[in-house]
């Protein structure tokens, strides 16, 4: 899923020529994230009967966070490399 994800982006910010496609995909990889750990804050407790995930340790939230971020990074940087298209 994570490539599948990343190839999207990669292709959403080429094909509408993002003039900062590094700093889009930062700001998607941390929305990507705040998503991420909301979703499991509310399905945790249905599944499972009880909160799991990021909104219980402080330092996998942030963990969540900068993974997310540091993935957008790096794929902006391969946005930002490719030649542009006329």
């Amino acid at each position: 899923m994570t490539i599948l994800i990343s190839l999207a982006w990669l292709i959403i910010v080429l094909v509408k020529r993002v003039p900062n496609p590094v700093a889009v995909l930062v700001y998607a990889g941390l929305s990507y994230a705040l998503f991420a750990i909301l979703l499991s804050g509310i399905l945790s407790p249905i599944l499972d009967g009880k909160l799991q995930g990021p909104l219980t340790n402080p330092i996998a939230f942030i963990s969540v966070l900068t993974v997310n971020a540091l993935w957008g990074l790096v794929v902006g940087g391969i946005a930002a490399a490719l030649p542009k298209r006329k």
